[in-house]
């Protein structure tokens, strides 16, 4: 199964529908089957903050959002996810590529995809790895079950080998 298609049909099945996005050339084919999809509304943005505060009101107006991003975006988004999504306990899947992990061709990605899963875990942000297409479409709709039940962010890191 493609890889893109496995997330976007986790993303459906899971009911979300609203989705905002940073570009990332892995996203890109699963920027272009959500931008395409007339049940999601999707929202480019320029900062991954103002997309996760774009998300929170879209949530309190009854959407399921899910914000696409290369993990390098998470260090700009610390406040707004350890402030308004903490206290309002906010839910909201952030589907990540993960970049700077084996296979990585630019150096400069590896420091923070390194950094990654300990600064979701000083969040206190749960997240899973899911290795290949199958595993995601199956764990996506149960990651948006678990952010919803908590009120809270769940993180989606995929790997460069996941793509």
């Amino acid at each position: 199964m493609d890889s893109s298609k496995a997330v976007y049909q986790g993303l459906k099945s899971a009911g979300i529908d609203f989705v905002v996005s940073m570009p990332c050339v892995n996203l890109g084919k699963l920027l272009e089957m959500v931008e395409c999809d007339p049940e999601i509304i999707h929202v480019p943005v320029t900062r991954e903050e103002e997309g996760f505060g774009i998300a929170a009101g879209a949530y309190l107006g009854g959407k399921r959002p899910a914000m696409l991003m290369q993990n390098s975006g998470l260090g700009n988004s610390v406040n707004v996810l350890a402030s308004l999504y903490t206290l309002y306990k906010l839910p909201i899947l952030m589907i990540m590529s993960h970049r700077g992990t084996e296979g990585e061709p630019i150096c400069a990605q590896v420091p923070m995809g390194q950094a990654t899963p300990g600064l979701l875990d000083a969040l206190e942000i749960a997240y899973i790895n899911p290795k290949t297409p199958e595993e995601a479409l199956k764990l996506i709709p149960e990651s948006w079950l678990l952010a919803e039940l908590g009120g809270a962010p769940l993180g989606i890191l995929l790997d460069i080998s996941f793509w």
